[in-house]
C-alpha cells in the first residue's frame, strides 16, 4: 500500500475499478466513490469567493438586494463579466475588492474570505471545485444551489 493510500481518513478504503482496470477511493460510510483520494479529515480548505445569485438560488435575497429577480444566466453572464476583470492582462482588479463590493455572500466584508472549513462543508460543486485548484489559483464560473461563484483557493 502507497504512503497516499495509508493516510486515508476513517470510512475510506481502495477498491479495483474492474471496467476501467484502475483504484478508485470508496467511502463505505456515506457510498461516495471518486478518483482522487480524499482529503485528510484534519486537512482543512481555504477559500474567497465572488457569489451571484439568480431567482433560482435557495435564499434568492442578500445584503446587496432585498429581492434577487435575475435569471441564472444573467448571473453567469455578471460572473464571467466579473472574471474578466480578475485576469485582465492590462490592470487586474483585486479579487477582495470586487467581492466587497459585488458578492452577495455576507463574507463580502471579508474580501470574499470564508476562512478555514472541513472537507464536507461545503456543498459538493463548491468543494469540488476548492479542491480542483491549486493554492492561489481562480476558478470559472461554480454553479451551486446558492447561486453562481468564482472562487479563490487560499489553502
Amino acid at each position: 500500500m502507497s504512503k497516499e493510500h495509508s493516510a486515508l481518513p476513517p470510512g475510506w478504503e481502495v477498491r479495483m475499478s474492474s471496467k476501467h482496470n484502475r483504484p478508485y477511493y470508496f467511502n463505505t460510510e456515506s457510498k461516495e466513490s471518486r478518483w482522487e483520494p480524499p482529503p485528510a479529515r484534519d486537512q482543512k480548505l481555504g477559500a474567497k469567493h465572488i457569489l451571484v445569485k439568480h431567482e433560482g438560488s435557495r435564499r434568492p435575497s442578500s445584503w446587496r438586494e432585498e429581492t434577487i429577480t435575475r435569471t441564472e444566466a444573467e448571473a453567469v453572464d455578471m460572473i464571467n463579466a466579473i472574471l474578466q476583470r480578475l485576469i485582465s492582462k492590462d490592470k487586474p482588479e483585486r479579487f477582495e475588492d470586487i467581492a466587497a463590493a459585488e458578492s452577495d455572500c455576507s463574507s463580502a466584508k471579508r474580501g470574499g474570505d470564508l476562512g478555514l472549513f472541513e472537507p464536507g462543508a461545503m456543498q459538493k460543486p463548491f468543494e469540488d471545485a476548492v479542491l480542483g485548484l491549486k493554492v492561489g489559483k481562480i476558478s470559472g464560473p461554480v454553479k451551486t444551489q446558492s447561486g453562481v461563484h468564482i472562487i479563490l483557493r487560499t489553502r
